[in-house]
Protein backbone atom coordinates (compact mmCIF):
# COMPACT_ATOMS: atom_id res chain seq x y z
CA UNK A 1 0.00 0.00 0.00
CA UNK A 2 1.27 3.43 -0.86
CA UNK A 3 0.06 6.37 1.19
CA UNK A 4 0.22 9.85 -0.25
CA UNK A 5 -1.08 13.35 0.28
CA UNK A 6 -1.98 15.57 3.15
CA UNK A 7 -2.51 14.26 6.66
CA UNK A 8 -5.91 14.79 8.32
CA UNK A 9 -4.57 17.69 10.41
CA UNK A 10 -3.24 19.41 7.29
CA UNK A 11 -6.58 19.02 5.52
CA UNK A 12 -8.37 20.47 8.53
CA UNK A 13 -6.00 23.45 8.62
CA UNK A 14 -6.36 24.06 4.89
CA UNK A 15 -10.14 23.99 5.16
CA UNK A 16 -10.15 26.32 8.16
CA UNK A 17 -7.78 28.70 6.42
CA UNK A 18 -9.96 28.74 3.32
CA UNK A 19 -6.78 28.87 1.22
CA UNK A 20 -7.32 29.06 -2.51
CA UNK A 21 -6.06 26.05 -4.49
CA UNK A 22 -4.70 28.48 -7.11
CA UNK A 23 -1.10 28.30 -5.78
CA UNK A 24 -1.06 24.50 -5.84
CA UNK A 25 -2.34 24.54 -9.42
CA UNK A 26 0.19 27.13 -10.55
CA UNK A 27 3.09 25.20 -8.99
CA UNK A 28 2.24 21.88 -10.63
CA UNK A 29 2.95 21.44 -14.33
CA UNK A 30 1.31 17.98 -14.29
CA UNK A 31 -1.87 19.27 -12.69
CA UNK A 32 -2.11 22.27 -15.02
CA UNK A 33 -1.64 19.90 -17.95
CA UNK A 34 -4.32 17.50 -16.66
CA UNK A 35 -6.81 20.31 -16.05
CA UNK A 36 -6.09 21.74 -19.50
CA UNK A 37 -6.75 18.34 -21.09
CA UNK A 38 -10.06 18.02 -19.26
CA UNK A 39 -11.15 21.55 -20.24
CA UNK A 40 -10.17 20.95 -23.87
CA UNK A 41 -12.43 17.90 -24.06
CA UNK A 42 -9.77 15.18 -24.27
CA UNK A 43 -11.93 13.00 -21.98
CA UNK A 44 -15.26 14.19 -23.34
CA UNK A 45 -15.02 14.55 -27.13
CA UNK A 46 -17.79 16.74 -28.45
CA UNK A 47 -18.71 18.06 -25.00
CA UNK A 48 -16.01 20.39 -23.63
CA UNK A 49 -18.35 21.53 -20.85
CA UNK A 50 -19.05 18.08 -19.41
CA UNK A 51 -16.58 18.55 -16.54
CA UNK A 52 -16.90 22.34 -16.18
CA UNK A 53 -18.38 22.15 -12.66
CA UNK A 54 -15.67 19.72 -11.52
CA UNK A 55 -12.89 21.95 -12.86
CA UNK A 56 -14.52 25.04 -11.32
CA UNK A 57 -14.68 23.32 -7.94
CA UNK A 58 -11.02 22.27 -8.08
CA UNK A 59 -9.91 25.77 -9.11
CA UNK A 60 -12.01 27.72 -6.63
CA UNK A 61 -12.74 25.68 -3.51
CA UNK A 62 -11.26 22.15 -3.75
CA UNK A 63 -12.89 20.65 -0.66
CA UNK A 64 -11.35 17.25 -1.48
CA UNK A 65 -7.82 18.72 -1.82
CA UNK A 66 -7.34 17.43 -5.36
CA UNK A 67 -5.04 20.31 -6.30
CA UNK A 68 -3.01 20.17 -3.12
CA UNK A 69 -2.54 16.40 -3.27
CA UNK A 70 -2.12 15.99 -7.01
CA UNK A 71 1.69 15.92 -7.15
CA UNK A 72 1.86 13.44 -4.26
CA UNK A 73 -0.74 11.28 -6.05
CA UNK A 74 1.22 11.43 -9.33
CA UNK A 75 4.42 10.40 -7.55
CA UNK A 76 2.65 7.51 -5.82
CA UNK A 77 1.21 6.41 -9.16
CA UNK A 78 4.71 6.33 -10.68
CA UNK A 79 5.80 4.09 -7.78
CA UNK A 80 2.79 1.80 -8.35
CA UNK A 81 3.68 1.59 -12.05
CA UNK A 82 7.24 0.54 -11.18
CA UNK A 83 6.05 -2.08 -8.67
CA UNK A 84 3.53 -3.45 -11.20
CA UNK A 85 6.35 -4.13 -13.66
CA UNK A 86 8.21 -6.15 -10.99
CA UNK A 87 5.86 -9.17 -11.04
CA UNK A 88 7.34 -11.05 -8.04
CA UNK A 89 7.25 -7.92 -5.90
CA UNK A 90 3.69 -7.08 -7.03
CA UNK A 91 2.53 -10.63 -6.23
CA UNK A 92 4.17 -10.52 -2.79
CA UNK A 93 2.57 -7.15 -1.99
CA UNK A 94 -0.84 -8.31 -3.24
CA UNK A 95 -0.69 -11.49 -1.14
CA UNK A 96 0.40 -9.58 1.97
CA UNK A 97 -2.32 -7.01 1.43
CA UNK A 98 -4.99 -9.68 1.04
CA UNK A 99 -3.73 -11.55 4.11
CA UNK A 100 -4.02 -8.38 6.17
CA UNK A 101 -7.59 -7.58 5.13
CA UNK A 102 -9.37 -9.66 7.79
CA UNK A 103 -10.48 -6.57 9.71
CA UNK A 104 -12.36 -5.35 6.62
CA UNK A 105 -15.19 -7.86 6.80
CA UNK A 106 -18.84 -7.20 6.07
CA UNK A 107 -19.83 -8.86 9.37
CA UNK A 108 -17.63 -6.52 11.38
CA UNK A 109 -18.83 -3.52 9.39
CA UNK A 110 -22.52 -4.32 9.91
CA UNK A 111 -21.96 -4.89 13.65
CA UNK A 112 -20.13 -1.56 13.90
CA UNK A 113 -22.85 0.29 11.91
CA UNK A 114 -25.54 -1.30 14.10
CA UNK A 115 -23.78 -0.16 17.27
CA UNK A 116 -22.36 3.24 16.27
CA UNK A 117 -24.78 4.53 13.65
CA UNK A 118 -28.10 2.76 13.95
CA UNK A 119 -27.87 2.29 17.76
CA UNK A 120 -29.41 -1.18 17.66
CA UNK A 121 -28.49 -4.30 19.60
CA UNK A 122 -27.21 -7.25 17.56
CA UNK A 123 -27.85 -10.92 18.21
CA UNK A 124 -26.01 -13.96 16.88
CA UNK A 125 -27.82 -16.02 14.26
CA UNK A 126 -27.66 -19.81 14.28
CA UNK A 127 -26.13 -21.46 11.26
CA UNK A 128 -28.00 -24.53 9.97
CA UNK A 129 -24.71 -26.19 9.02
CA UNK A 130 -23.06 -25.89 12.42
CA UNK A 131 -25.91 -25.09 14.78
CA UNK A 132 -23.86 -22.16 16.07
CA UNK A 133 -24.14 -18.39 15.90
Amino acid sequence: MLIFGMRAEEVEQARKGNVSPKDAIEQSFELKDALRAIVCGVFSPGDCNRYRDLINEIRTHDWFMVARDFDAYAEAQRKVDAIWRDEPRWAEMAINNTAGMGWFSSDRTIRQYAKDIWKVKTSPVSSPETGTG
